[in-house]
């Protein structure tokens, strides 16, 4: 059961036109609560009924009634506020200002004088009243802190309004730190900036109305939202029963139809195992009459019996041909094939296609030998950029290094299986992210291409280009590029890591050798350029 806290929490009670608790509240036909004075000025203000929240449309005005309950708890929430409120606590309470003459007991003040700096109860205000020297003075409502009303570095009152700097200015101000500047007395300033209250209040509440559409257009969204999740949730869950159940009974059915074909052969093999080892008994014994007669010196009986005992049985060996073969082969080649069409099928949805790419994910890290001498390596070996003077500086060359282009090399190699790294391109106008086989001529320029030992993607000026492709335009803002790479079936893809799309594939592609994840990362361009390439961590799947 809902404690009385949570009952009476404020977002609860909010009606979504006002945004303030509610007053009068009522529900309409779609089963959202407005106060009465909002729901009927909104309606007063459009051509047709509808809910501000869901926009469900009436066909004539709603009649309504006073939702009793919510109206309850918005009153209990209004007296539980009142009453902290009047609780002595941590919270901010409105102060009386005193009166600064009063010597013992204070009485509350009622004007503040600004030329005496001093608040006034009523007794004694009453000077100010009846002397005329005094009249002359300015009374306003009682003000707490009147010095701050005073200029820090002068010590008089602040009668001033700097146009130019937009602050509180006494005269002497005027002489000295804003000389020249444009000043009018505060009374002036305050008629001028009173003046626009209206026009301030009008866009005021043409935002806040804004404010309120938007609120109604995000939560039906969000209603709808839910709706559609519900809906497809339970399609989605009932696809898959049906293909589950699909699938389970055709392996049912299939293992029926083996089991059939090994009873069948099983039958049919014991009958022809009995009918051979019948026949083996009978010859065993044919052969053994046939050898005792042969010792015999009766010449009739074996003449008479002979015949009989050599000649073979009636019946022909029998076949061992049993029946079908049990082998289901091409079915089962032909279920490999429906399993890879459902992966695929599932891999067309971006976020299951990135989860299943982010598991193959490798942990790189730059390779300063392999580095043209014009790139600067972060410490962690996460991070490449362009230095334009590096030429002075002395590197060690070695047969890895590069000497064309600003190039530079993982240290990790693959030569088998699927891998995949991410590469933050952001702020950078151009850039060559891929991989390349080991044996590429690293002392002269060549062409990023296939033909070359190159599997990349190039960004220039907007445009995009694979290895293999002609330049097209990226339609989507690219902060982080994906790299996915299956060794094995000769495929190397780029994605837009925070859309989850593709931009672009390479395939068939005949890896022989070691293949390197490659960073370009192009010419500074006097500071246009100058944001680095960076490897960054995969997140971890679940």
């Amino acid at each position: 059961m809902a404690s009385a806290s949570s009952l009476l929490s404020e977002e609860r009670l909010l009606c979504s036109i006002c945004l303030d608790v509610f007053t009068d509240p009522v529900t309409i036909q779609c089963g959202h609560n407005f106060c009465s004075t909002c729901i009927n000025t909104y309606w007063d203000s459009g051509d047709t009924c509808q809910c501000p929240m869901c926009k469900q449309k009436f066909s004539k005005r709603p009649e309504l009634r006073v939702n009793t309950f919510i109206s309850e708890l918005a009153d209990e929430f209004k007296k539980s506020v009142q009453v902290k409120a009047s609780t002595p606590g941590p919270q901010l309470l409105e102060v009386d200002v005193l009166c600064d003459i009063c010597s013992e007991i204070k009485e509350k003040a009622v004007k503040s004088c600004l030329t005496c700096l001093t608040s006034f109860c009523e007794s004694h205000l009453e000077p100010h009243r009846r002397v005329a020297r005094l009249k002359g003075h300015t009374l306003l409502e009682p003000v707490k802190n009147l010095d701050d009303r005073m200029c820090k570095t002068h010590n008089k009152m602040t009668e001033l309004y700097c146009l130019k700097e937009q602050t509180f200015i006494c005269v002497l101000c005027l002489k000295a730190d804003h000389k020249g500047h444009n000043a009018v007395p505060l009374e002036e300033q305050y008629e001028k900036v009173a003046a626009t209250k209206d026009e301030a209040q009008a866009n005021i509440q043409k935002l806040l109305q804004t404010r309120i559409e938007k609120i109604a257009k995000v939560e039906n969204i969000l209603y709808v939202s839910q709706v559609d999740f519900e809906k497809e949730e339970k399609a989605t869950v009932q696809v898959f029963t049906e293909l589950i159940q699909s699938i389970q009974a055709s392996q049912a059915e299939l293992l029926e139809v083996i089991e059939q074909r090994h009873s069948a052969i099983k039958q049919k093999g014991e009958e022809f195992l009995k009918e051979l080892r019948r026949e083996v008994t009978e010859l065993k014994s044919r052969s053994s009459q046939l050898e005792h007669l042969s010792h015999s010196e009766d010449h009739y009986r074996f003449l008479q019996s002979f015949p009989t005992l050599s000649k073979p049985p009636h019946k022909s060996c029998p076949d061992t041909d049993l029946g079908p073969d049990l082998s289901f082969q091409a079915t089962r080649g032909d279920l490999t094939q429906l399993k890879l069409r459902v992966n695929e099928i599932m891999e067309e949805i971006p976020e299951i296609r990135m989860k299943r790419m982010r598991e193959h994910a490798v942990v790189l890290t730059l390779d300063p030998d392999t580095a043209k001498y014009s790139l600067v390596i972060s410490e962690d070996g996460k991070q490449v950029t362009v230095e334009d003077n590096m030429e002075k500086y002395k590197v060690t060359d070695n047969p890895k290094r590069f000497h064309a282009l600003c190039q530079v090399l993982a240290k990790e190699g693959f030569t088998t299986g699927k891998f995949y790294f991410e590469v933050q391109v952001k702020g950078k106008i151009r850039w060559v992210v891929g991989v390349i086989r080991e044996s590429v001529d690293r002392k002269n320029a060549a062409r990023a291409s296939v033909e070359n030992g190159y599997w990349t993607c190039l960004l220039v000026e907007g445009k995009y280009i694979t290895s293999d492709s002609i330049p097209e335009i990226l339609k989507e803002e690219l902060q982080k590029l994906g790299v996915f790479v299956d060794y094995n079936k000769g495929e190397v893809s780029f994605y837009n890591v925070d859309s989850k799309s593709r931009i672009g594939c390479i395939t068939g592609c005949s890896f022989t050798e070691k293949l390197y994840p490659y960073f370009c990362p192009q010419p500074n361009d006097n500071g246009r350029n100058s944001a680095p390439l960076i490897i960054t961590p995969v997140p971890q799947t679940h």
